[in-house]
């Protein structure tokens, strides 16, 4: 998600903009060809810099109940592009701690040192920036925490680690929704938060929100990791491989935007109840759009519907079937068409630095109040924020290798060196 490429190799927007070939991923990777590894890095740096605009959209843009193609689309950024960055999370772990090789020894424990560090950095920032007191709901702190859960799978092999976000996005969703029941219905939740450490240093309801009842639970979140830790396992370079992953996108999109419709049409009473206990209206677009509102645990079939934020399997499958087709459209893209990269350089550029515009665009709302605009004020704020963050993305990549918070927290691993 937030990592860019260049922690693991220099920037793929360095490459996009006139810099030169990208070099291998890892120092014990053999090389590729300079055209395939340079297109393969600003292919990811491209999918986080639309997942970047994705959440600009989904925290400044007009509503969705604009309508129209603009409505459409400020949807369609709902809770996807938070998907797409968790899919993309994944595979920066796998950069992280190897590819196409798993490190290992010393390496390997240098690897998982600077991991572990990096997941506290980010709940720790995450925490910091909800203090802010925006609208936003920063998934920072639930991104570190799922970063960690995910580390002691790194040496697993695409295939195993396929069957386990399978597996993952199957039953958690399950496991979630009673847990959430339990703790809206009964007080042992407010003895628990009394005694959390968490809850106390951060004025939130600690582990509690963080694994179950907030925005992004991490119940619910880890799926999305794993699977990009699948597509990093991966040798995209092979012929056939990333058409196989957009085939298999398009697929899990159908199955779950699909399966949701059909469950909600099929199952006699479905949508008359998540209607009747949903924030929103009508359930009647609950198998792809937020207009239902967020999760409610007033009746289980919440959990036949595919919105984004529903925390539900139907919508873990679609979300990371759309992130899945995402990815392998931005690496076709990239990798085949040099004039793409040259048109696209500014959104690469701004992927390479994404923590940074991800942080950035939070203060920016804050100190400028833009979290909350009529829809006549939002979409002008939402293309300003853009640009500058475009121009400002190109300017620092032309000269540094990394963003500033990049390379804070870069910097801020360097101790996992001293492991033997």
């Amino acid at each position: 998600m937030l990592h860019a490429v260049s922690e693991v190799a220099p920037s793929g927007a360095a490459s996009a903009v006139g810099a030169g070939p990208a070099p291998s991923l890892t120092a014990s990777s053999p090389a590729p060809s300079p055209t395939a590894s340079t297109g393969r890095l600003i292919g990811l740096d491209l999918a986080r810099g639309l997942a970047v605009f994705g959440m600009y959209a989904a925290h400044v843009g007009p509503d969705p109940s604009v309508g129209g193609p603009l409505g459409w689309v400020m949807e369609v950024a709902r809770g996807r592009s938070s998907a797409l960055f968790a899919l993309l999370a994944g595979f920066t772990l796998v950069l992280l701690t190897g590819r196409p090789q798993p490190r290992t020894g010393q390496a390997g424990r240098q690897a998982m040192g600077r991991v572990l560090i990096r997941s506290a950095v980010l709940v720790a920032l995450g925490y910091a920036l909800t203090c802010l007191n925006t609208s936003v709901d920063v998934i920072l702190a639930a991104y570190g925490t799922v970063f960690l859960l995910a580390l002691p799978l790194y040496r697993l092999r695409a295939d195993t680690l396929a069957l386990i976000a399978a597996a993952t996005a199957l039953v958690l969703p399950q496991v979630l929704y009673p847990l959430r029941a339990a703790v809206e219905g009964g007080s042992w939740a407010d003895t628990v938060i009394a005694h959390d450490p968490l809850a106390r240093i951060t004025d939130s309801d600690g582990f509690i929100e963080l694994f179950i009842t907030g925005a992004y639970p991490v119940l619910t979140w880890l799926p999305f990791v794993i699977a990009g830790m699948a597509v990093g396992r991966l040798d995209l370079t092979r012929p056939g491989i990333r058409s196989k992953v957009a085939l298999l996108g398009g697929t899990l999109a159908l199955l779950g935007y699909g399966g949701s419709w059909l469950a909600l049409h099929l199952v006699p009473g479905a949508q008359a109840a998540v209607s009747a206990t949903a924030d929103g209206g009508s359930a009647a677009s609950a198998w792809w759009s937020d207009a239902v509102g967020y999760p409610t645990t007033s009746t289980p079939d919440w959990l036949l519907v595919a919105a984004p934020h529903s925390q539900t399997t139907w919508s873990i499958l679609g979300n990371t079937g759309v992130g899945l087709v995402i990815i392998a459209a931005c690496l076709f893209a990239t990798d085949r068409s040099a004039r793409l990269r040259r048109l696209a350089a500014p959104v690469i550029a701004v992927g390479s630095v994404s923590l940074t515009a991800y942080v950035g665009h939070i203060i920016a709302i804050k100190t400028l109040g833009i979290d909350d605009l009529p829809t006549s004020a939002a979409l002008p704020a939402l293309a300003c924020l853009a640009a500058a963050s475009m121009l400002l993305a190109v300017a620092w990549t032309r000269a540094f290798r990394r963003g500033p918070l990049e390379y804070m927290l870069h910097a801020a691993t360097a101790p996992a060196r001293l492991l033997n």
